[in-house]
């Protein structure tokens, strides 16, 4: 059974141990993993409860055992919300990111989101396809989301509320 729930603070560990694995950063510029010590995973849990329900941060299990992660922002400004997730490799294909991303729409709609969008790695085919799947639509990306002089090196794909 897959499980979707808002992270604690006792999730921490996991989310640690998600980052620091390699193949599940390599497509967000990570491919040895992004390695933070246990203060700095503090400050960002502590981030992410100030922020709530603007932000929102979610652990992912299967059968009780920890898989991943989703993640949404909201820009109120724009009533659009980026989303990301992560798995491991061994949760992967097997409709468990489909759940955990769509739990992370559905909380971003709730909470004020129009539209929800992702960026991912031109290269990361398996992410596209499962965007497409859930609805999203590549688009051109976003001047407010580009730095200037900059190209995008990422995908824009977005989902609307209605």
């Amino acid at each position: 059974m897959i499980e979707v729930r808002e992270t604690t603070v006792h999730d921490i560990k996991n989310v640690q141990r998600l980052w620091a694995d390699g193949d599940v950063m390599k497509f967000v510029g990570f491919p040895d993993g992004l390695h933070r010590t246990e203060e700095e995973m503090k400050n960002w849990f502590r981030w992410i409860e100030s922020g709530r329900p603007v932000l929102n941060h979610y652990s992912i299990f299967e059968d009780g055992q920890y898989c991943g992660e989703s993640f949404y922002r909201i820009d109120p400004e724009r009533q659009s919300a980026a989303l990301d997730i992560k798995l491991f490799a061994f949760a992967r294909g097997r409709g468990i990111a489909a759940a955990g991303l769509s739990h992370a729409i559905r909380e971003a709609f709730r909470n004020g989101a129009e539209t929800v969008w992702v960026d991912p790695n031109p290269e990361n085919a398996k992410a596209i396809a499962l965007y497409k799947r859930l609805g999203f639509r590549q688009k051109e990306f976003p001047d407010h989301l580009m730095r200037e002089g900059e190209e995008p090196d990422s995908v824009y794909m977005e989902l609307c509320k209605n």
